[in-house]
C-alpha cells in the first residue's frame, strides 16, 4: 500500500514524496481513510508509530477544501500536553502542508501572549495548543470556537496525568457540538475512556499498541544496583561503551539538574531539560540535542514528550516509570523506522514493585546484568509475572506535582446541556511549564461501566 491509496490530494502526496515517505505505517493506513470519510476516531497508539501524520495529513485534506477564516477564527484545533509536542506538530503541519495555503500556530504558556494574540486576529486555520494557554486565550476573548470543524486530543492520557482535565472539559464545552473528534492515547485507562465518552461520540476505535511493544529491534535489559551508586555506573556505562548519543530519562527536575553536574565531574558533557528552564533554553537544547551537539541528554518523562529522533540509538531508564504503559512509551522512541535500539534500565530495591508491573505488562522479565565493582548490597528479588500490588501506587506528577485527575467535574451529556462561557480565572502562573492551570476541582466521578 501506497500513500497514493488513501484519498490524499495531489500537493500533499508532493509534499510526503519529497520526505521519502512512501509506504504509510500500520496506524496510518487503517485510519487516514476513516478520518477522511469524517469518522470519530478514538486510536491508541504508541511513540514511533506514526500517530502525528495520521491526525496531520487528514486535518489538512480536509481544510483545503475549505476557505480561509475570519479573524480570531479557528477551524481545526490541536490539544497537545506539552509546548515541545505543540511546536513538534506545528513542524509536521507545515512540513506536510507547504504546498496548500493554510496557516498554523503553536500556542503555549511561559512566553508572552503579545505574538500569539496577533497571529489569531490575522486569521489561522489550525491551532495546536497547550490546554491552559489556550483557556486562557479563549478567557480573554482572543479567539473564538464557533468556527471548529475538527478537535484532535493528542497524547490524551499524559495530558490527564498533568491535571489538564478542567481546562479540557472547558474548552470542550465552548466547541460547536457538530465537529469531528480524533482522540489519541498511548494508553486507554478508565480516565481516557471517561473523556473519551463525553468527548468522541459514535468512535471507531483503533489499537496498535501491540504491534509496537514488541519490537524485536530494541534490546532491553537492566543493571540492578544499589540507588545511590547509579550516578556512578552511569559514568562508568558511558566511559566503557563510548555511546555517541543517549536519552536518559530521570523522574525529578532537581535530579536531572543534579546529574548533570555529577556526570560534568567526571569529565562527561550532558545537558537536561525539564519544567523549571525556559522555553528558548529548552528549544535550543533539543535542537543541539538532534543535531548531535549534545550526546546525553537528560529529561523528566513530561519535557522529554516533544523529543523526536528518527534515529536514536539508545534509551535509559535511571529511574523506572510509573504506570508501567510509560516504560513501553520510553522505549518506543529509540528502535524506530526499522533501525535497531537498546534500552537499558538502572534498578535498585526500591524499583522493585515497578518492575515487576513494567514485566507483567511486556509479558515476559527483562534480562538482567551486573556490572563488575557495582553489585547491589541491597539484592533486588527475582520478579514475579503475576505480581499484584495490594494498594497500587497514586502517580503523582513528578515535575510540579500538580492534581491528578482524581478530582475532576462531572459533565452532563452534550446533548441536554447549555453551553457555560468560562468562568473568570483567578490569578494564574502563566509561565508554567507547559502554560496550564494548576486548577483540578470538582466532584469525583464513579466509576465507569462504559467499554469502548
Amino acid at each position: 500500500m501506497s500513500f497514493s491509496t488513501l484519498g490524499l490530494s495531489a500537493p500533499i502526496l508532493s509534499a510526503i514524496s519529497e520526505l521519502g515517505y512512501a509506504t504509510p505505517t500500520p496506524i496510518q493506513a487503517e485510519a487516514i481513510p476513516l478520518a477522511l470519510k469524517g469518522k470519530n476516531l478514538i486510536a491508541a497508539a504508541q511513540t514511533g508509530s506514526g500517530k502525528t501524520a495520521t491526525f496531520v495529513l487528514p486535518i489538512l485534506e480536509m481544510l483545503s477544501r475549505g476557505d480561509t477564516q475570519r479573524k480570531k477564527r479557528v477551524r481545526a484545533l490541536i490539544l497537545t500536553p506539552t509546548r515541545e509536542l505543540a511546536v513538534q506538530v506545528c513542524k509536521s503541519i507545515e512540513v506536510y502542508g507547504k504546498n496548500l495555503n493554510l496557516k498554523s500556530i503553536a500556542i503555549y504558556g511561559g512566553v508572552d501572549y503579545a505574538p500569539q494574540k496577533q497571529a489569531l486576529i490575522e486569521g489561522i486555520d489550525i491551532v495546536v495548543a497547550t490546554p491552559g494557554r489556550l483557556r486562557d486565550l479563549y478567557t480573554q476573548r482572543a479567539i473564538h470556537f464557533d468556527e471548529v470543524e475538527m478537535l484532535v486530543l493528542d497524547e490524551a492520557d499524559r495530558m490527564l496525568d498533568m491535571g489538564f482535565i478542567e481546562d479540557i472539559t472547558k474548552i470542550i464545552d465552548t466547541l460547536p457540538e457538530v465537529r469531528q473528534n480524533l482522540l489519541f492515547s498511548a494508553t486507554l485507562s478508565r480516565q481516557v475512556r471517561e473523556l473519551a465518552k463525553d468527548t468522541v461520540s459514535n468512535a471507531i476505535q483503533l489499537s496498535f499498541n501491540k504491534e509496537t511493544e514488541g519490537k524485536p529491534n530494541i534490546d532491553q535489559w537492566l543493571i540492578t544496583v544499589d540507588k545511590d551508586k547509579k550516578s556512578a555506573l552511569l559514568s562508568h556505562l558511558i566511559n566503557e561503551h563510548n555511546w555517541q548519543q543517549a536519552l536518559i530519562f530521570i523522574e525529578t527536575k532537581h535530579g536531572a539538574g543534579k546529574l548533570v553536574s555529577q556526570l560534568e565531574k567526571r569529565g562527561i558533557e550532558a545537558d537536561c531539560i525539564h519544567s523549571g528552564r525556559t522555553q528558548a533554553i529548552r528549544e535550543q537544547i533539543l535542537a543541539d540535542f538532534k543535531a548531535g551537539k549534545i550526546k546525553y541528554l537528560i529529561s523528566t518523562g513530561v519535557s522529554a514528550r516533544g523529543i523526536d529522533i528518527d534515529v536514536l540509538p539508545l534509551v535509559i531508564n535511571y529511574d523506572l516509570p510509573f504506570p508501567a504503559d510509560e516504560y513501553v512509551h520510553r522505549i518506543g522512541r529509540t528502535g524506530r523506522a526499522g533501525a535497531s535500539g537498546e534500552a537499558i534500565s538502572l534498578v535498585s530495591r526500591d524499583d522493585f514493585k515497578n518492575l515487576c508491573m513494567i514485566e507483567r505488562r511486556l509479558g515476559h522479565l527483562i534480562t538482567r546484568k551486573e556490572i563488575e565493582g557495582f553489585q547491589p548490597n541491597k539484592e533486588v528479588p527475582i520478579s514475579v509475572l503475576n505480581f499484584e500490588p495490594k494498594h497500587k501506587p497514586v502517580r503523582e506528577n513528578s515535575e510540579d506535582k500538580r492534581s491528578s485527575t482524581k478530582s475532576k467535574s462531572k459533565r452532563e451529556p452534550s446533548s441536554s446541556r447549555a453551553k457555560p462561557s468560562f468562568e473568570s480565572r483567578a490569578k494564574k502562573t502563566d509561565n508554567s511549564s507547559d502554560g496550564s492551570s494548576n486548577k483540578t476541582e470538582g466532584k469525583k466521578l464513579p466509576p465507569n461501566p462504559w467499554n469502548l
